[in-house]
C-alpha cells in the first residue's frame, strides 16, 4: 500500500484472497469517496456481467489479439481455481462496496482493444521466444515455486519478474507494463488535482503500484 496526498494505492493480485480482504477492509474503515480501478469500460462490464468473449470481440481486436486474450484468461482462471478465487475478485469487491456506499468509480486503464491490438503486432522474433519459453516451461518455474498464490507477492519478487519480462520480452513489457503505468498515473494525477479534498483509493495490480506512484510524484515535481 502506497500513499500520495489524498491518494492511496493498493497493489493487488487478481487471484489473491488477501487482496480481496485488504480492499474490503480499507474501504469499510477509511470510506474513500472515489474508487479508481485498473479497468476500462469493456473489462468493467465483462467483470460485473460475467460476460464471455465472443465473435464480435474477435473481429474488433483481430484473431491474434483475441487468442492472446483467450490464453491469458484461461491461465488466470486455472490459477484462480487452484486458490478458490475468481480472477478479479478484488475489483468486484471494490465495485460492490462503491455501489453500496454510493462512491464514485473511476476506470483508469487503457481500452483493452488497444492493448490487444498492440500485442498482436509484436515482432516475430519475440513471438518465437515466447513460444519457446512456454514449451520449455522453465522461464518462471523456479520463481513461481516460491510463492503462495493466495497472497500478494512481495516487492522483491515482483521486481524480479518484471525485470525478466523486460529483458526477454521488451515489446510486451512496453505494452503491458510501461505504457499502462503512464496511462494510469496520468489518470490518477488528474483525479487527484480535480478532487483535492476527497479520499481516493486506487486498486491496481501490484506490478504497477510502485512505478505508478513514482510517475505521479514526477508530475508534481515538474
Amino acid at each position: 500500500m502506497l500513499e500520495y496526498n489524498n491518494l492511496t494505492i493498493i497493489g493487488t493480485s487478481h487471484i489473491s484472497i488477501e487482496s480481496v480482504k485488504e480492499v474490503n477492509n480499507f474501504i469499510k474503515k477509511n470510506k474513500p469517496e472515489i474508487i479508481a480501478l485498473e479497468l476500462d469500460n469493456k473489462r468493467y462490464t465483462a467483470l460485473i456481467e460475467k460476460r464471455k468473449n465472443n465473435l464480435k470481440d474477435m473481429l474488433k481486436v483481430g484473431l491474434k489479439g483475441y487468442l492472446i486474450n483467450l490464453i491469458g484468461t484461461y491461465i488466470e482462471k486455472k490459477l484462480g481455481k487452484l486458490v478458490g478465487v475468481r480472477p478479479g475478485s478484488e475489483m468486484i469487491t471494490a465495485i460492490k462496496l462503491a455501489k453500496k456506499h454510493k462512491l464514485h468509480i473511476a476506470l483508469i486503464d487503457q481500452d483493452i482493444q488497444i492493448t490487444l491490438k498492440k500485442l498482436s503486432k509484436i515482432s516475430f522474433k519475440e513471438k518465437i521466444r515466447i513460444i519457446k519459453d512456454i514449451l520449455k516451461g522453465a522461464l518462471f518455474k523456479k520463481e513461481i515455486i516460491k510463492i503462495d498464490l493466495r497472497e500478494v507477492p512481495n516487492q522483491e519478487f515482483i521486481e524480479k519478474i518484471i525485470n525478466i519480462v523486460k529483458q526477454r520480452y521488451p515489446e510486451i513489457y512496453n505494452i503491458l507494463i510501461k505504457e499502462r503505468n503512464e496511462i494510469m498515473a496520468k489518470a490518477l494525477y488528474k483525479i487527484i488535482n480535480l478532487d483535492k479534498d476527497k479520499k481516493i483509493l486506487a486498486v491496481i495490480g501490484a506490478g504497477h503500484e510502485k512505478e505508478v506512484i513514482r510517475i505521479i510524484r514526477s508530475y508534481s515535481n515538474n
